[in-house]
């Protein structure tokens, strides 16, 4: 078994899912995977590649596969985490029990998870170009012609964040306020993980900079 990781054993002990991670980090390191803390969340890897994230929800606490698309997924219990996603499955539980009684199909997808690592599999992505955009985003563009330069003008993967994070509400109203949000940022050339306070110490990307110098002032 590999060692734990101790900013697992902290994310773990404030969660109010304490008792059903520690079940699944059980579960994770018994398959022979090493854990990590990446991005904020237990990580777990097989030859140095992420294979599953735990986390937790509104409600519940997740096991989520990293390229889970690629299971088989027999038991069809797999779910996406948005509409959109290409790759990543999870798992969504609520109590211990529930975890107790899906152990030995959750170490046989998590077997087969490393097996696919093994043999070097992908997930085949869908270009960007094949996007379908949220009629509220053509809305926004075919009304504002400078918005659709801007949008266009933006390398492939910004595109696709935008296109994420819109079309992730079902809610019309939502998704075109979350669009005028984000207006001023697109047309100033920036995509979604941008930082645009200039704080950012891994420029281009938004490293939260700025919140530890608005907690600094509030202090």
């Amino acid at each position: 078994m590999h060692k734990i990781n101790p900013q697992v054993d902290e994310y773990i002990l404030r969660s109010p899912w304490s008792a059903e991670l520690e079940i699944l980090r059980a579960i994770m390191l018994d398959c022979g995977l090493a854990e990590v803390f990446k991005w904020g969340v237990p990580c777990y890897t097989f030859q140095d590649s992420n294979v599953i994230l735990l986390g937790e929800l509104k409600g519940c606490c997740t096991l989520s596969f990293v390229k889970g698309a690629l299971l088989r997924d027999e038991k069809g219990i797999l779910a996406k985490p948005g509409e959109n996603s290409q790759s990543a499955r999870y798992l969504r539980f609520t109590h211990q029990q529930e975890i107790i009684a899906l152990e030995p199909t959750i170490k046989a997808y998590i077997l087969e998870a490393m097996e696919a690592e093994k043999a070097g599999l992908k997930v085949a992505l869908k270009s960007n170009d094949d996007l379908e955009f949220t009629p509220e985003l053509l809305q926004r563009m075919a009304e504002n012609p400078d918005l659709k330069a801007a949008f266009y003008a933006l390398t492939p993967g910004r595109r696709r964040g935008y296109h994420l994070h819109f079309s992730d509400s079902k809610d019309p109203k939502t998704r075109l306020a979350r669009i005028d949000k984000y207006t001023p940022r697109i047309l100033n050339g920036k995509g979604f993980h941008d930082c645009v306070c200039g704080l950012s110490k891994k420029m281009p990307t938004c490293d939260g900079s700025h919140k530890f110098k608005q907690e600094l002032t509030e202090l």
